[in-house]
């Protein structure tokens, strides 16, 4: 599946592409030849023709080209079968090492088996649950090679179904056709089982892989709630932008209290609720509120000894981070405000344009507007299965603070 369209950089902007970096943004571009359609395989050249990496390229796209595979060995290397399969079984190794237990038969298990650039497969996203594997092919890219995905996913890991869950919003940036990308997804192999269900620290959970946000369920999150679970014996917990309870769940299997959801999704608060069932956890102990969280907070006068914030990225781009900001400080400075003396704050950011550092400075300002001392008990990112590659950082889009608040 090679081609013969290449791609020459500019003078002076190959640096990125040399220190490894995945991304080759339009700027960075001098000219195109050979190129027909988005997703064409390239070879990346730099001012002077030398060979720098194999990737593909979307002209409708701010990211002209993403690198499949750089340095002096892609030049001698082929975008086949054998080459996305040798990739999948890369990431499937590492989560063997990572996981374990997890890959017993008849697990209900739920991971991420590749992370996209973080795995060196961009704009691919697969997750395994339990027994069949949900798959995002983001780019034009990656869809152009979805018949290899499947085929080696079905030869890895024989699955009982492979569903592709659809996203709009990079259809619409990568340029893709809005017909053949309507819906939600479609199973492209065996048959979707409803409800999905899925085991996770102890707690079970129904996934709706169809109607869900990402996939279905936050798999980066599984760590941290791992760690609220530890710290909520004989707690209160007010779990913010909650979606389907997972933060609670794992709370009250703990030894918490007390579980409120906010959200503004009546379906995700039903589910939340049936999450509950399945867990066996008494109906008075979790308790649901379709809301807007940031009016809740400032209007609610109720005090908890954990908050959670998990909230949806805030800015999708560059222009939106001031707004997205002034987001993040407003929501944590009503947060600080609903917390016990001694209590936690559980905070995080999705947005990948904020830095880790960024955040934390936002964090501290709303906790010095709203009167609180804190202590930064955990740095918290997503869990080990979504690993970053880390010559892009833009990568590591997960980050929040475990704050005690004095």
């Amino acid at each position: 599946m090679n081609s013969k369209c290449t791609v020459t950089l500019k003078k002076g902007r190959e640096k990125p592409v040399l220190r490894g970096h995945p991304w080759i943004f339009s700027g960075a571009v001098q000219s195109i030849h050979g190129y027909t359609q988005a997703g064409d395989l390239c070879s990346v050249l730099d001012h002077s023709g030398r060979f720098l990496a194999t990737g593909y390229v979307n002209t409708s796209s701010q990211i002209t080209v993403r690198v499949l595979a750089s340095g002096a060995a892609a030049q001698r290397t082929t975008i086949d079968g054998d080459f996305i399969r040798a990739s999948l079984e890369r990431a499937l190794r590492l989560r063997e090492s990572l996981l374990g237990s997890t890959f017993a038969a008849g697990s209900k298990s739920a991971f991420r088996l590749v992370n996209a650039e973080g795995d060196f497969l961009p704009g691919l996203i697969v997750d395994r649950y339990a027994e069949g594997v949900v798959l995002q092919a983001l780019t034009a890219g990656m869809q152009r090679l979805k018949g290899l995905l499947v085929d080696c996913l079905h030869t890895i890991l024989s699955p009982l179904f492979i569903y592709e869950k659809l996203d709009t919003h990079m259809a619409e940036a990568e340029g893709l056709d809005a017909a053949a990308t309507a819906g939600t997804g479609t199973c492209l192999y065996g048959t979707l089982p409803s409800p999905i269900e899925i085991e996770e620290t102890g707690a079970r959970f129904h996934v709706d892989v169809e109607g869900g946000q990402k996939t279905g369920f936050y798999l980066d999150q599984r760590r941290n709630r791992r760690i609220l679970r530890e710290c909520s014996v004989g707690m209160t917990l007010l779990n913010c932008f909650s979606y389907t309870g997972a933060f609670a769940v794992q709370a009250l299997l703990g030894g918490g209290l007390q579980a409120h959801n906010v959200d503004l999704s009546e379906k995700a608060l039903e589910q939340a609720s049936q999450n509950a069932v399945l867990n066996h956890i008494d109906p008075e102990r979790f308790r649901n509120s379709k809301a807007n969280v940031f009016e809740l907070l400032r209007r609610d006068e109720s005090r908890y000894d954990i908050v959670v914030l998990d909230p949806p990225k805030f800015a999708a781009s560059k222009g939106e981070l001031p707004r997205a900001l002034r987001g993040y400080k407003d929501i944590n400075l009503s947060a600080f405000k609903r917390v016990r003396a001694g209590g936690f704050l559980m905070t995080f950011s999705c947005s990948g344009l904020v830095s880790e550092d960024l955040f934390q400075k936002v964090v501290f300002g709303a906790a010095v507007d709203a009167g609180r001392s804190i202590q930064i008990l955990r740095r918290l990112h997503a869990d080990a299965d979504h690993p970053v590659n880390l010559a892009h950082r833009e990568g590591q889009y997960l980050k929040g603070l475990l704050l005690r608040v004095v």
